[in-house]
């Protein structure tokens, strides 16, 4: 697969600020609207448009990846490796898209510590999961306990007033 760089896993652009105090007042207004949808004034962008960049990313992940294992040289039983370096917000993105977690289990999630190794582990059956301690690190649920399965059952959790 090689040495790519690719702008679509950068960090949020936070826009032009211009003073430290535009910066704590615009975090905390983001902190009392959402990570996810709010997005900062003067260029800046939204957690949503952020999933967006990750999510064309992923796409060419995949391509590249079948390309790769479409080819001659590669043998079967392949352990390759992919390594990707970015921001702590655009990870927690990378795993919202990846694995399908709600907005909700986003916006209850932690950034890795910095220069954190994040480890998305092969399990026999060929899917991807995020390794127990960096799940439970980062406030992510298991598999199992995704609100999208839960749902089916439990209509409860669409009640937002005790978010």
């Amino acid at each position: 697969l090689g040495i790519r760089e690719d702008p679509r896993i950068s960090e949020q652009q936070f826009g032009n600020f211009q003073s430290h105090h535009t910066m704590q007042d615009n975090k905390a207004s983001r902190t009392n609207f959402g990570r996810f949808f709010y997005r900062f004034p003067e260029g800046g962008e939204s957690g949503f448009d952020v999933y967006n960049r990750v999510s064309g990313f992923i796409g060419t992940l995949k391509r590249d990846s079948a390309e790769y294992y479409n080819d001659d040289e590669a043998q079967e039983g392949d352990s390759t490796t992919i390594c990707i370096v970015t921001h702590g917000l655009s990870l927690r993105l990378f795993l919202m898209r990846w694995f399908q977690y709600s907005v909700h289990e986003f916006e209850r999630s932690y950034n890795p510590k910095n220069a954190a190794v994040v480890v998305l582990e092969r399990d026999p059956g060929g899917w991807f999961e995020l390794s127990p301690v960096d799940r439970i690190a980062m406030g992510f649920p298991s598999y199992q306990e995704q609100e999208r399965f839960r749902l089916m059952h439990d209509y409860s959790l669409l009640d937002k007033s005790a978010w």
